[in-house]
This record gives structure tokens, C-alpha cells and sequence, in this order.
């Protein structure tokens, strides 16, 4: 088949076309090209950071001067286990700053936002309730297993939110302990959700709240305090520290009368044989409490610096940024009338660099596939973690299945999922241009390329 000419792309740290903007953070692997299946290669646009954000130049150039120094955490007498001790508890430090914690409150270092929140799970109080949308990512809405769990429906507005969660804490019996776990952004539309109000209305029903700020912390500040949550998750993966680790942080009353959440060393203070042959425990009362085992400490040293990096930036700029961005994303693809972005709270809502889209006549896995093949752009398509919300967004019936690889969908035919385009800080102008006018030429004049299915995936046909 003929190939369709790619036109030269601009490099990575350029700065950004619009003066008024600050160029984008330098991140590894800005310079990688990826062949396309029409001829030639062209400079990869990396347009899942929602997913996995690339990790800060600044992030790897720490973590590799650090890593010859690597030595065990809190074990050893030798200089590079002090060393690596030092740096470990220093980078709780930073995320505490970082996040804006409490005196008092704890930052636990665990394996992603996932892992965060199946810790909290683990530690609610006997007869806790939980309250949770159905537009959160199955991270915030699947731990909890025996406990009792609400879940609410996909509110309209923000207002709507917070009397939909008002209601439902004011009416549950028993009115015991509960906890809301709410999004700070959706990972599907990107939309910022009304923390600061949500907080207050549980705090006013007797309940407490973790934020998911798994898509927020990476787009703009997280203030523990400003926002009034109990607790707050993410994962370093979508910092720009793919290493590994991620942070619960928060109140300790809860975590320090929950059983550890992994038994092992390090999160035992003191054990002893007992008389009749058994073990007693106690068990550490600080973070420690729930990071048995040799900890991650290149991750969460990875985490640490990319909290110095964006801090350092300022999320001013940062946001600045990533609003000039945001618009000429929304501008190219409203000019495609073909195209329908997904939103719960409208045109006007206030949001992050997530964007997800169906394309009329198209299935979506279909048009990430080309996107990839004949442009070589990354997006993601599916249902995104987020089963509920994008089947309410697409009009699907609960019970109507979903589509989450490439299934065999004819042109024209009902396509139930969606194509998701995300970008941050490192983000330049050119990949989201370039995005744009994909779109416009795919919609157009079609694919150049025949695609099949394969391991469950759409892919070109060789």
C-alpha cells in the first residue's frame, strides 16, 4: 500500500509555539522514533501519560547518581545502608511536604494507587461504610470487599455530587464509622471533581474521605489540608517516577489499630517466643507498621524528585502549560464533526489533560490502532479502569458488553469504548498538533492500512 507522507516533527524541547507558555519539562525518551507501517519513522508522541507518564530527565539523573549507592533500608550499619536510610525517610519527608500533610499525619510508601487504597481497605474500622461513585477507576471502586458499599450514580454536575453524597450519608443505617473515596480527576474526561465540598459534606455526616489524586497530582497541587481529606493516594508511575512505588498518606489513627498489612520484617518492632511455644508480636506504630520487607527505595526515592521537580517548576506554570494544550486538543477535534468527546459535567467544567473520544463510524480500537501504525502516536482505547462511568457516558446498558480490546466491529457499528488522549509537563505542542490533524485526515480519508485482530488487540495486517 502507498505510504502517506509524515510530515518533519519538531524535537521535544522545543519551546512551546505560544510565547506566553514555558517549554515542556525534559522527559526520557523525547527523542525515540517508531517505525510506521506506511514507510519511514517518525519522533514517538506519547500521548497516554493518564496511563504511565514518562519518567523526568530529572527523576532518572537522580535516581542513576544514586544508584551505586544503594545499600539495605533501616538493616545495616555500613555507609550505604545509612546512606539509603537517610535518603529513604528524607523522601517521606518531601512527599509529606509535597502533599501538604498534617502534623501527625503518616506517608506509607506502597506499590501504586491500587495498593494504596486495598491498604486503607484493610484498615477500616469494624461496620465501616463506604460510599463510592460509579465513576471512579476500579482502584477506588472494587477494594473493599466485605464492607458495606454504596455506590452511588454518576452525577451531572458537581453541585449534583455533593447532594447525591449528602443524602446517602445522612440516610445509611447504621449511622456508624464510613469513609467516601472520591477522584480528584476522572481518568476518563479529565473533569476535576469537587473535593473541597465533597470533604465537607462527610465530615458534616460523620464520615471521612480518601482522595484518588492518582490523575490530579501530576496536573496540579494537592493539599491535604486546603482540601480537607483524611487521605490521599497515587502512584509515582503517573509522577513522571515509574519505579515502582506509590504513597497512602494521611491520619495514622486508623492505620495504627489496623494488623499490619503484610506481616514480615520491618513492620515488627519486637518479637519473642512464647512459653507455650507461640510467637508474640509488637508491631511498630509508624509507617513502618505497613512497609514489611525491604522497601522500594530507588521508587520511592524516584517519587521524591519528581515532588522537588514539579514543585521547583511551579504548578502555576505547569497548569498554564497544560491549559494551552487542553485547548487545542478541544479546538481540533470540535472542528471534526464526526468526533464526541466525553463529558460528565459539561464543555465549561474545569480539568486536566485527559481527554477521551468516540469517532462516528469508527470502532475505537480500530482508530488507536492507526494512530499508532500510520502516525505513530500512543493513545489508549477501552474502558479504561472505569467500566461504569464510560458504558454511561457511551449510553450502554449495564448489562451490554463492553469492548475493551479490538473486537471484530464493521464500519458504522456501535463501538463500545472510547479513544483516550492524555498529556502533562512534557507534553510539546508538536504531538498534540500532530494528534490533531491524524484525527482530522483519518476521519476523512480512512486508514491507509488493513487491520486485523490479534491476541486481542486491532493491529496492522502483514
Amino acid at each position: 500500500m502507498s505510504a502517506r507522507p509524515v510530515a518533519a516533527t519538531a524535537t521535544t524541547a522545543a519551546v512551546a509555539s505560544d510565547p506566553c507558555c514555558a517549554a515542556p519539562l525534559p522527559v526520557l525518551g523525547r527523542d525515540v522514533t517508531v517505525p510506521l507501517v506506511t514507510g519511514g519513522e517518525v519522533t514517538y508522541a506519547a500521548l497516554d501519560y493518564a496511563a504511565s507518564a514518562p519518567a523526568l530527565q530529572r527523576v532518572w539523573d537522580d535516581v542513576a547518581a544514586y544508584a551505586p549507592y544503594y545499600g539495605s533500608v533501616h538493616r545495616g550499619a555500613g555507609y550505604l545502608s545509612q546512606l539509603s536510610t537517610d535518603l529513604f525517610e528524607n523522601s517521606r519527608a518531601t512527599v509529606h511536604s509535597f502533599l501538604d500533610c498534617r502534623d501527625g499525619d503518616q506517608v506509607v510508601f506502597t506499590r501504586s494507587t491500587t495498593d494504596s487504597l486495598n491498604l486503607l481497605a484493610a484498615a477500616l474500622p469494624a461496620d465501616c461504610q463506604v460510599f463510592v461513585f460509579e465513576t471512579e477507576h476500579h482502584a477506588s471502586l472494587l477494594p473493599w470487599g466485605d464492607s458495606r458499599v454504596t455506590y452511588l450514580n454518576a452525577p451531572r454536575t458537581p453541585g449534583e455530587a455533593v447532594r447525591t453524597l449528602e443524602h446517602a450519608l445522612a440516610e445509611r443505617d447504621p449511622y456508624g464509622p464510613a469513609l467516601v473515596c472520591v477522584t480528584g480527576a476522572s481518568n476518563v474526561t479529565g473533569e476535576l471533581w469537587p473535593v473541597r465540598e465533597l470533604a465537607a459534606a462527610a465530615h458534616a455526616h460523620g464520615a471521612r474521605i480518601v482522595l484518588d489524586a492518582a490523575q490530579l497530582a501530576p496536573h496540579h497541587p494537592v493539599s491535604v489540608r486546603e482540601l480537607d481529606v483524611d487521605w490521599v493516594a497515587f502512584s509515582g508511575h503517573k509522577l513522571y517516577a515509574p519505579f515502582g512505588s506509590g504513597v497512602l498518606a494521611g491520619r495514622a489513627d486508623w492505620l495504627q489499630d489496623a494488623e499490619p498489612y503484610l506481616a514480615g520484617g520491618g513492620a515488627s518492632r519486637r518479637v519473642a517466643r512464647r512459653a507455650d511455644g507461640g510467637v508474640d508480636v509488637e508491631w511498630h506504630t509508624t509507617a513502618a507498621r505497613h512497609e514489611a520487607g525491604s522497601p522500594n527505595v530507588i521508587g520511592v526515592y524516584a517519587i521524591a524528585s519528581a515532588c522537588k521537580a514539579l514543585t521547583e517548576a511551579g504548578f502555576d506554570t505547569l497548569v498554564e502549560r497544560e491549559q494551552h494544550l487542553i485547548a487545542k486538543v478541544r479546538e481540533g477535534l470540535a472542528e471534526v464533526p464526526e468526533v464526541r468527546v466525553l463529558s460528565l459535567f459539561g464543555d465549561d467544567a474545569p480539568r486536566v489533560g485527559v481527554i477521551s473520544f468516540v469517532v462516528d463510524g469508527w470502532n475505537s480500537s480500530h482508530f488507536a490502532a492507526a494512530l499508532s501504525a500510520e502516525y505513530g502516536i500512543g493513545v489508549r482505547d477501552g474502558l479504561f479502569c472505569a467500566h461504569p462511568l464510560v458504558r454511561t457516558l457511551l449510553g450502554s446498558g449495564p448489562q451490554e458488553v463492553g469492548e475493551c480490546g479490538a473486537p471484530e466491529a464493521a464500519p458504522g457499528e456501535r463501538s463500545l469504548n472510547a479513544i483516550r488522549v492524555s498529556f502533562g509537563a512534557g507534553t510539546p505542542d508538536e504531538h498534540v498538533e500532530r494528534f490533531v490533524g491524524a484525527v482530522r485526515e483519518l476521519v476523512r480519508e480512512g486508514a491507509q492500512w488493513t487491520y486485523h485482530t490479534e491476541d486481542g488487540r486491532c493491529v496492522p495486517a502483514v
